[in-house]
């Protein structure tokens, strides 16, 4: 079927209308995709919100313009000197589709401007955006590395830029993926992840082209790459297919430790293993095959001890779990933080037997010192809010070399973000404050009591309350599930969408049921053969809570979440006839079919215990399609065409179940999208498709 018998059946204009052209782009021409596409873009099409502006509330698309207005801060590094602090910044283009980033630096103690740090020769503006990312300072304080596609847009590439001069350089000229460059301890060498010829993102959360012809599984190879930069030599040094994930220099510059699978990066982070590499022989040799999921290795300065995290994680980047410490000659690794409290997503040695970490505990941040001798752990500080600090990290913060001076990232459902810097807890801002744009009420942590647990989550209320009346409410469940929902500013590219929903007259409750971060790694794990029936348990005793102690309707609740939390909205309507309305994102139907259909079915063998070869019936007792005939909710279902986490077809398959039982329902599908939406024209397309959804079938019954 072509674009024009597509539009022909359909009898409609609405792919013709500006509005709405970005849901009809050419469809690939592989025969079974296309008839797979078409049918998904059918039920796109036909899915026409109704989005009606109220005169009591801002409009969404106000609402969104609002919070894209707001600064982005994506990482920040503080030069070890503490002198200097560099941060990277999110730009849009012109048409405010595709986003770029830009580093600013900023002298701590001078009262001048920051100032812009670019490869770019003349005009910052291009289209699409320059991409500039990947701090990394020098040990000296002399130099900051950082990546750039300013030369060729699409391609980074490594640049220095020397803080006498300040004069940028280019230090390569490759073809392919570059990451997370690093010092060598002498200042002489840069290492850096480099996947040659990568002809897309990388990551099960990018979007992945739909196979054609005969199909085979396309293995990138994420390599450890050195360059020396006094001699201009490039050495790659991990072994051939092997996906380096993460590393760490040895203090003396003479070894790497790494996390690294042969085979599939996305699908085997799952199964890494931690080694080290000798750079003199280029020879690797095993530290550790663990039975969990591993992150963060970062050697002591003694060269003694490796730490790195393990525990149950769901997802390469919000990895977090205790603390594990193992010789660097080997041996047996010891759990140093066996009675956490909460999830350490980073670690920092300060000294050769004390770690300060960075964690997510009580639904919020904390930074706390760990004595790896004793096991005492003193707790630094906690906050209602995220922290966050390098790349890649979902909890973090950078560290000068006096082992005191920070610099964060801080940012709370109900204040933007800023970057602050001095001693933990004491931090003074940098950025100017910036106006609350929000359009809801203060945020506020509830507990309540689930079989024997102690579950908290994060309510947000309307922006103004009028006392003699009572609120819809719309449960957002998170993704993961190893993962929590903190205070953090929505964005319209971010998952955390569901202040928005606040901003329309809505309660929000955003739950973190057993099996979320955050709360010690026996709750994370307390959803393993159960990951849905358990934490469907927690969700409805909040839900009672809240009824019970806030204005809130207790015949309009409403359910949603994207991924882990698109699942559990599937789940809980086979389960529960307590929600009056849902949409589901990104969700999983049947877990039977999904293994064969993501990318990441190693990513299931720790929550299910085996393969779904092995255990068929355990992945059939969590299936929602097989008690499908149990729902009778009004559920909108959302997923992009070209999610390789959370296949579309997992959603065809529920939306055509209830189509056929004449249960209420639309399926969307966003072209061109991942597990991950990158086009904010979608983003705003799907917040008014929901809020239409939820006020269509919650109505008001005065």
């Amino acid at each position: 079927m072509t674009r024009t018998m597509l539009l022909h059946t359909q009898q409609s204009a609405l792919c013709q209308s500006e509005n709405h052209a970005h849901l009809c782009r050419q469809i690939p021409t592989s025969a079974f995709i296309v008839r797979l596409r078409c049918i998904f873009l059918l039920a796109a099409v036909c899915a026409v919100p109704i989005y009606a502006e109220s005169p009591g509330r801002p409009a969404m698309s106000e609402i969104i313009r609002a919070m894209a207005s707001t600064p982005e801060y994506q990482e920040i590094s503080l030069s070890p000197d503490h002198r200097y602090v560099a941060w990277v910044q999110g730009t849009k283009s012109s048409n405010s589709l595709a986003t770029g980033s830009t580093i600013f630096l900023q002298e701590i103690d001078s009262k001048a401007a920051p100032v812009p740090v670019t490869a770019k020769a003349g005009p910052l503006t291009r289209e699409p955006p320059i991409i500039e990312n990947g701090l990394a300072w020098a040990r000296d304080s002399r130099s900051l590395a950082f990546l750039s596609d300013a030369d060729s847009a699409g391609q980074m590439q490594l640049y220095k830029m020397d803080m006498a001069d300040h004069v940028v350089r280019r230090l390569t000229d490759l073809k392919g993926n570059l990451a997370t460059p690093q010092w060598s301890p002498d200042g002489k060498k840069i290492a850096l992840l480099f996947t040659a010829n990568a002809n897309r993102a990388l990551g099960p959360l990018a979007a992945v082209p739909a196979p054609v012809g005969v199909v085979d599984e396309q293995i990138f190879e994420q390599s450890l790459f050195i360059l020396d930069i006094v001699g201009q030599r490039t050495t790659v040094i991990s072994a051939k297919d092997r996906y380096i994930y993460e590393y760490d220099w040895s203090p003396r510059g003479d070894a790497i430790v790494a996390t690294g699978a042969h085979g599939s990066g996305d699908n085997n982070w799952y199964v890494a293993d931690l080694f080290t590499i000798e750079l003199a022989t280029q020879s690797e040799r095993s530290l550790l095959k663990p039975a969990m999921q591993i992150a963060s290795p970062r050697w002591s300065p003694d060269g003694r001890s490796i730490a790195f995290l393990g525990g149950l994680m769901s997802d390469e980047s919000i990895a977090g779990g205790d603390i594990y410490v193992i010789s660097s000659a080997g041996g047996a690794p010891r759990d140093v933080t066996p009675n956490l409290q909460g999830s350490a997503f980073s670690v920092i040695w300060d000294g050769s037997s004390e770690i300060l970490f960075a964690e997510a505990i009580a639904g919020g941040s904390g930074f706390g010192k760990l004595n790896t001798k004793t096991g005492e752990v003193k707790i630094l500080w906690e906050g209602p809010e995220t922290v966050r600090g390098p790349r890649d990290l979902a909890f973090g913060l950078s560290l000068a070399a006096d082992g005191k001076t920070s610099a964060v990232i801080r940012e709370s459902f109900n204040e933007p973000p800023g970057i602050w810097s001095g001693r933990i807890g004491q931090w003074k801002r940098l950025t100017p404050a910036t106006e609350d744009l929000s359009r809801w009420g203060k945020a506020e942590s509830v507990q309540w009591m689930s079989d024997a647990y102690i579950v908290q989550g994060w309510l947000v209320p309307p922006q103004h309350l009028d006392p003699h009346r009572k609120y819809p409410m719309v449960v957002w469940v998170h993704g993961g599930p190893a993962w929590l929902t903190a205070p953090s500013w929505p964005a319209p590219l971010d998952s955390n969408r569901g202040p928005f929903l606040a901003s329309q007259g809505y309660f929000v409750l955003f739950p973190n049921p057993r099996g979320s971060t955050g709360f010690g790694e026996q709750f994370t794990q307390a959803n393993v053969k159960d990951v849905g029936a358990g934490p469907l348990r927690d969700i409805l005793a909040g839900i009672q809570k809240v009824v019970a102690t806030h204005p809130v309707d207790d015949d309009r609740i409403g359910l949603t979440g994207w991924s882990y939390g698109g699942y559990m909205t599937m789940w809980a309507l086979t389960q529960t006839s307590r929600f009056r309305a849902a949409v589901a994102g990104a969700g999983v139907s049947d877990w039977l079919s999904y293994y064969g259909e993501n990318g990441i079915d190693e990513g299931l063998i720790p929550y299910f215990g085996a393969s779904v070869y092995d255990a068929p019936a355990l992945y059939a007792k969590s299936s929602p399609i097989n008690y499908i005939k149990n729902v009778h909710t009004p559920t909108l279902i959302v997923v992009g065409d070209s999610d390789v986490e959370c296949p579309a077809p997992q959603s065809y398959e529920y939306w055509h179940a209830l189509k056929s039982m004449n249960v209420r329902t639309q399926l969307v599908v966003y072209p061109h999208e991942g597990h991950e939406f990158s086009d904010p024209a979608h983003v705003l397309d799907l917040m008014q498709r929901m809020v239409s959804w939820f006020d269509d079938n919650m109505p008001r019954s005065d």
